[in-house]
């Protein structure tokens, strides 16, 4: 038990993971636009963000565990993979511009969500009263 404390508390939860997530892929899409990333490093952003959009797959999602298991595979591993080709001044510069512009947008998503569910419940209550 004491194992999987340590763990957690090095990983930061799924929540700080889900960030960090949020920070590298928007890096990545900034580091896409960026005039010193090479072409080969923006062809490989634009297809593994072609891929995890587009409803085709390696293994069709309509297959019980592997359809799901491809999903959770390739697409860390393309970001992996992108990250290695973008040069490491460019991600960085990137990276920072990306935590610039996420951070003040966190709090006010929260509020936002929030306002639009009370909206849509007082709306909802008062169609039935």
């Amino acid at each position: 038990m004491e194992k999987r404390e340590t763990i957690r508390a090095k990983s930061g939860g799924w929540a700080e993971r889900a960030r960090r997530l949020k920070v590298e892929l928007f890096a990545l899409y900034l580091s896409a636009r960026h005039p010193q990333t090479p072409w080969y490093a923006k062809l490989v952003v634009a297809g593994f963000v072609a891929y995890a959009v587009t409803p085709v797959d390696l293994v069709p999602d309509v297959i019980p565990i592997l359809g799901l298991v491809d999903d959770l595979i390739f697409v860390p591993l393309a970001i992996a993979l992108a990250v290695r080709f973008v040069p490491s001044p460019v991600l960085a510069e990137c990276r920072a511009r990306a935590r610039e512009r996420i951070a003040p947008r966190q709090r006010w998503s929260w509020v936002l969500v929030a306002a639009v569910w009370a909206t849509l419940a007082a709306a909802g209550i008062a169609f039935y009263i």
